[in-house]
């Protein structure tokens, strides 16, 4: 962190990511900003440390590219973050697997999903959520989880038992 825009992206100092709704290098805005915290823990919180919290990868390194904000975010945002995230990989050489997509509303977007072909081409797999409406998605395709791009990977919610959530989408 130096106040320069190092890596020539025109984000200064997004060694962490970058926060596409507020423009800035701040990707955690307080208590109300929770989500993709939570997320990351259940990713790569490092377990057997006291703190009551372990993820299924502890090694893992994670960036933000946050676009939602208190309320909501656009379409535009998302393109923007996912096309940061594949510049990463494909311009500076990150070794980017995976982009956890944990958001869903707005209908079909032609321009998001050639974003997450982008990605794809990059071999960057975009694990989205199903969604929260109890609803076949087959049926009732929700976004962006129901793009057919094949890097697309799309998770349900389980229950405390283990099973289908009775709110989660699937198909």
């Amino acid at each position: 962190v130096n106040g320069r825009d190092d890596d020539g992206n025109g984000r200064i100092d997004d060694v962490h990511g970058w926060d596409f709704a507020s423009n800035d290098n701040t990707t955690f805005d307080g208590v109300d900003d929770d989500h993709g915290t939570h997320v990351s823990g259940t990713v790569a919180g490092v377990g057997g440390n006291g703190k009551g919290v372990a993820g299924v990868c502890w090694s893992a390194k994670l960036i933000s590219a946050k676009f939602l904000g208190r309320n909501g975010g656009t379409t535009a945002g998302a393109i923007a973050a996912l096309d940061y995230l594949t510049d990463l990989k494909i311009r500076h050489g990150i070794n980017l697997v995976a982009t956890n997509n944990s958001w869903g509303g707005g209908g079909y977007s032609a321009a998001l999903e050639a974003a997450i072909e982008r990605a794809n081409n990059a071999g960057i797999l975009f694990v989205a959520a199903a969604g929260n409406d109890g609803l076949d998605t087959d049926a009732n395709p929700s976004y962006p989880g129901g793009y057919r791009n094949a890097n697309v990977i799309t998770v349900a919610a389980i229950s405390a038992t283990g099973g289908l959530a009775s709110f989660s989408n699937y198909g």
